[in-house]
């Protein structure tokens, strides 16, 4: 009776003993990989034409009463810096002016803040202006992000090792630089998150250009 019992209960335990074994071999398969989301922000290929009414002389650009700004002011650093979308590394000193261009990371508050008055900055002085960031010490899901829930779309630079802020001898971000035709740096601001009017009265001040309401 035991014999028998043994012979019929084997069985079950050899196959309880296979299927475990099998469970335990297989390896769950890899998923695939996520696709990468597209940029938000613009591409970086147009960074080195110059806006098109400051291309052309008489263009009404400028700000009734006002001059240009004197001559003077330094020139861009000499670096060159990746575009967050791709393509070729851009020369700094290629960029176009006039030109804002605004220094910022996802993590730093004041940045997020100010970013979207630069979004319509952009949007506002088309032809006139370029809008330019530089992403600085940040990660790029984190500076993705901030892009799609802000709606920020100008080129973005990447500077991850924050060589910009190096040559300018400058430590804090939001760093904002304002730069002439000619590609002089007229005025480099650091007091903080800066909205729409601030924008226009600095463009204004530096530049000799009137941001359209």
């Amino acid at each position: 009776m035991n014999r028998r019992l043994a012979l019929l209960v084997l069985p079950l335990l050899l196959a309880v003993a296979g299927c475990t074994a099998d469970k335990a071999g297989d390896e769950p398969a890899p998923r695939p990989a996520a696709a990468e989301r597209p940029s938000p922000f613009r591409d970086c290929a147009t960074l080195g034409t110059a806006p098109t009414a400051a291309a052309t002389p008489g263009s009404g650009t400028k700000t009734p009463g006002t001059t240009a700004p004197a001559a003077g002011g330094q020139a861009l650093p000499e670096l060159t810096l990746s575009c967050f979308t791709g393509g070729a590394p851009v020369a700094l000193r290629s960029v176009a002016g006039p030109a804002v261009i605004n220094v910022w990371a996802s993590w730093c508050p004041p940045c997020r803040k100010e970013l979207p008055a630069f979004q319509r900055l952009s949007q506002r002085t088309t032809g006139q202006l370029q809008v330019v960031g530089v992403n600085s010490r940040d990660s790029r899901s984190g500076a993705q992000s901030i892009g799609e829930d802000f709606g920020v779309r100008f080129p973005i630079l990447v500077d991850q090792g924050e060589a910009l802020q190096r040559e300018l001898k400058r430590n804090a971000i939001p760093l904002t630089l304002f730069v002439d035709a000619d590609g002089r740096i007229r005025h480099i601001d650091a007091t903080g998150a800066l909205d729409d009017a601030q924008l226009a009265k600095l463009v204004r001040q530096h530049l000799g250009l009137t941001v359209p309401a």
